[in-house]
């Protein structure tokens, strides 16, 4: 008969002592509750109300050891790397579903028609009422149980979630409380792509029309041969402006002296009279 609050699968699997790891992600809750905002409490909760015994006890001392090496977060999973009581870590990975475009439009639509929800997301802050935006899409922001999540190990225990997911588990909750916009990303759009598309929606156009081409513009296979060509040859440039007499600066000096005056310097006013000459012949319009 198995001991008081032990199970035959307990007693396959000892309790062992884990590696130390150095420089690993800890909780930063040492005791009590994991997870200090609204919504981060809600995903404990959650996963509170799997019923783990005594493992929720085990994982949640994992994730305040620092146990847990790696944690990576992306549309539809969270990754982790897991140090537990054998040489290589364990490989944990839990699963949630992404929704899809249409359903990101309507959650969009209905976030971009109320300027106090465009508000706070775009000071990066959760609105507490958010889950109705969800919910009246046919959704939930925040897995409500374990049939919503996907979760797996390279452990050889055979409970799900064991103390490993578990310790991911609670991590990731903190995680949100950093950045509640990584909730978002599990179910498949990131910070920059939702703030973006409600700019977007907010200022009356679709959602990424830089990306799309402009009505009425041909094919690029259909300008192929013309793609590269200047549609009007540009204008020559205009020579520069120089001064009539600016030649006579180029003669050199050979000393050459009219009645005491140097002859550069008297043929100067001869040069600026050709030039007014010709400057008003320009002007005056022909016959």
């Amino acid at each position: 008969m198995s001991p008081r609050g032990t199970t035959p699968r307990d007693e396959w699997y000892p309790p062992s002592r884990p590696r130390p790891v150095e420089g690993g992600l800890r909780a930063r809750s040492r005791r009590g509750e994991i997870g200090q905002r609204w919504w981060s409490a809600r995903f404990i909760d959650g996963l509170e109300a799997l019923g783990m015994g005594g493992r929720l006890a085990r994982g949640k001392r994992y994730a305040r050891a620092g146990q847990v090496i790696e944690l990576r977060v992306q549309p539809g999973s969270a990754t982790a790397l897991v140090q537990g009581s054998r040489p290589r870590p364990y490989r944990v990975r839990i699963g949630l579903i992404s929704f899809g475009k249409a359903d990101w439009a309507r959650v969009e639509q209905a976030l971009a028609e109320d300027a106090w929800y465009t508000a706070k997301l775009l000071a990066g802050e959760m609105p507490t009422d958010i889950e109705e935006v969800f919910a009246a899409a046919g959704l939930s922001l925040l897995p409500v149980g374990a049939r919503d999540l996907s979760m797996d190990c390279s452990c050889p225990d055979f409970a799900v979630p064991c103390k490993h997911l578990v310790a991911t588990l609670y991590l990731l909750a903190e995680t949100f409380d950093d950045d509640p916009f990584q909730i978002l990303a599990l179910r498949g759009r990131s910070r920059d792509e939702l703030l973006e598309n409600l700019s977007a929606r907010r200022g009356g156009t679709t959602p990424r029309a830089a990306d799309t081409p402009s009505a009425g513009a041909p094919a690029l296979s259909d300008c192929l041969d013309t793609f590269w060509v200047a549609p009007v040859r540009p204008p020559a440039p205009s020579p520069a402006a120089v001064a009539v007499d600016s030649l006579l600066d180029q003669v050199p000096p050979r000393g050459l002296v009219v009645r005491g005056r140097d002859l550069v310097e008297l043929l100067r006013p001869v040069y600026g009279a050709l030039g007014e000459a010709a400057a008003v012949g320009a002007e005056r319009p022909p016959a």
